[in-house]
């Protein structure tokens, strides 16, 4: 397998645990700074400390909406956008109403999805799909509407479901999506093969709270 020469751009460095302190942030924050991570990826409370301790870093603030369970308000999840962008947020992973999905409750979807893009403006919205709950039609029709809505990125996992990424979803995802639109690929990456065959099946980024680990095996190499 070729190791891109860039890899340690794939990564959305993440701590996302609920019991997380401030030094464990200080710490992600300072890794990534470390080794040139793309982004580090928090819960909303973190992102104003987050975007001050990274000032002209070069290292972006990412950070999760409606987050693990998809299942808040469709006006919920553009107003967390709007705050997370007044805070300092660059990108964020907003997690799909996956019962309404799983209804084939569209128009709801298509409107979830028209007014988190419209809240985020210029900034990436990565919908997470959480592939480990759906079908492959489910996750054909979740693609297609991310792609239609103008969604930036559509993304595996939360992690905090009964499974993560995987390289059949990721071939799916880019089958389905093209080049409209790029794919992340996070829960239990923790390895560099796993990474690695991801990113050759079509993964654009990679969320992952083992990247340093990831990134060290790969400078053995």
């Amino acid at each position: 397998m070729t190791i891109p020469n860039n890899l340690a751009k794939y990564f959305d460095h993440t701590n996302l645990k609920a019991d997380c302190r401030e030094k464990e942030i200080k710490k992600l924050c300072a890794e990534a700074k470390e080794h040139g991570f793309y982004s580090v990826c928090v819960n909303p409370a973190w992102v104003k400390s987050c975007a001050r301790w990274l000032k002209e870093s070069g290292v972006k603030v990412c950070t999760v909406i409606g987050f693990p369970l998809g299942a808040n308000r469709n006006l919920i999840k553009a107003s967390e956008i709007k705050r997370a962008i007044a805070d300092g947020a660059e990108e964020v992973d907003m997690v799909i109403n996956i019962s309404k999905l799983k209804d084939k409750k569209i128009s709801y979807i298509k409107d979830e999805l028209t007014r988190c893009k419209k809240a985020a403006g210029d900034k990436v919205l990565k919908v997470i799909i959480e592939t480990c709950f759906l079908t492959d039609a489910e996750k054909e029709t979740a693609v297609k509407l991310c792609v239609d809505a103008g969604c930036d990125f559509v993304k595996t996992s939360t992690g905090f479901g009964s499974g993560g990424a995987t390289v059949e979803d990721i071939q799916l995802m880019k089958r389905i999506g093209g080049s409209s639109i790029r794919i992340k690929a996070s829960g239990g990456i923790k390895t560099l093969e796993s990474t690695l065959n991801l990113i050759e099946a079509g993964a654009n980024r990679i969320g992952s709270s083992g990247s340093v680990t990831i990134l060290k095996e790969a400078l053995k190499i």
